[in-house]
């Protein structure tokens, strides 16, 4: 067999191909060694001889094709984001920035969450019907991360379009020429927005997210430079929006596709985490990833690229029993939709808690969801993100 992720079957349902995938121990496709079985998935992520810095590289490439010239903020964003580097430079910034993520930090925007996915289903129930993923999944990572880093309401509305636009850098394979010459101004309009923000925290700092980036100070008095603050915001939205909208909208539609969990659900809305936990396992957001072999590991050669597929491990047999059914009474701790190691997700509580709180208020505020259609069309401008255009549901 051959593994394409460009075609239109994986895009609607990967799952039957990855199955087959697991039979074999690797397999290489577009000069890539794909990996889909949970140990070898697991195993490459721990390992810090595969380099998460291919991203910067393709970048780079990217630009010598498209601009012949300085593409500046561009290339630094993509060099110094904790997404894309590797140690040192990933174990400096990460010790600086888990200094302001932390548990209670995330845990202390419940009540923000909850008012404002409160409001979208309010909306919602007044129509009486809504696009879950226009109307309430994406909206809500949009305006709790706006919340959180308290951004003026002149950035708010640009905000949505500069992280789709931004959204390219995770894929810069897929660039063409117009799309790197506007991502480029994108980046640079976002980040002058952002710069006029840090100095007005600098000198007015208070207790939001971007104020805090810019106290968080290591034991040996290590600080971000604001440049460096502007690229933790913005790959904030980045990595977080559309990944966190799947979630959502992904864990919807698994729930009312099996009527037994969808009633479960309504019974005992306390279930709300575990549906979300079950979601990362059954339909993961992020499906795919990629790292480039340092040194030589049985047949793959230093320099080789290497896929990795979570969404299959995620339903390996060897480690899920019964994998392709969704339970949410599993709690299957074991995935690997957040990665797994040094690289593994850092807004990764946030999201769960997004989501377990929309489940929650989806299923508290109305008496009934029911699907509008059974034709559900998956996204096309990411091969790494599995996520519905729409999700039409009547409340």
């Amino acid at each position: 067999m051959r593994f394409n992720p460009f075609s239109a079957d994986i895009r609607r349902d990967p799952y039957p191909v990855y199955r087959q995938l697991r039979e074999m121990p690797v397999h290489k496709t577009l000069g890539m060694w794909v990996l889909t079985r949970h140990a070898d998935v697991r195993a490459v992520l721990l390992d810090r001889s595969f380099s998460a810095g291919l991203i910067p590289r393709l970048i780079g490439q990217q630009a010598d094709r498209h601009v012949r010239g300085d593409v500046g903020r561009i290339e630094r964003l993509a060099r110094k984001s904790l997404v894309f580097t590797d140690n040192p430079d990933h174990a400096r910034l990460r010790a600086l920035v888990n200094r302001v993520f932390t548990a209670n930090a995330i845990a202390a925007l419940r009540p923000a969450i909850a008012a404002i996915a409160e409001e979208l289903v309010e909306n919602a129930l007044g129509r009486g019907e809504m696009d879950v993923i226009v109307d309430f999944a994406g909206p809500l990572p949009l305006r709790v991360m706006c919340d959180w880093l308290a951004l003026p309401e002149s950035m708010r509305e640009q905000v949505g379009d500069w992280t789709h636009n931004i959204r390219f850098l995770l894929e810069p394979g897929l660039m063409q020429a117009e799309d790197f010459t506007r991502v480029q101004a994108v980046v640079e309009e976002f980040a002058q927005a952002l710069a006029g923000v840090i100095a007005q925290r600098r000198a007015h700092p208070g207790g939001d997210l971007i104020s805090r980036l810019l106290a968080a100070e290591t034991s040996g008095g290590d600080k971000l430079s604001d440049e460096e603050a502007i690229f933790v915001c913005i790959m904030c939205f980045v990595a977080g929006n559309e990944t966190t909208k799947s979630l959502v909208g992904n864990g919807l539609l698994a729930l009312l596709l099996n009527p037994e969990q969808d009633a479960r659900m309504r019974a005992r809305p306390d279930l709300a985490r575990c549906a979300v936990t079950e979601t990362l396992r059954y339909d993961s957001p992020l499906q795919l990833t990629k790292r480039v072999a340092t040194r030589d590991v049985d047949q793959i050669r230093a320099g080789d690229q290497v896929l990795l597929c979570m969404g299959a491990a995620n339903r390996d047999p060897e480690v899920f029993a019964d994998p392709d059914r969704f339970d949410i009474t599993r709690n299957p701790r074991e995935h690997l939709a957040f990665g797994h190691g040094m690289h593994g997700c850092l807004g990764g509580a946030l999201a769960e808690l997004q989501a377990e709180v929309a489940f929650e208020t989806l299923y508290r505020r109305a008496n009934g969801l029911r699907l509008l259609t059974d034709q559900h069309e998956w996204q096309e401008h990411s091969l790494i993100v599995r996520s519905l255009k729409h999700l039409a549901v009547a409340l």
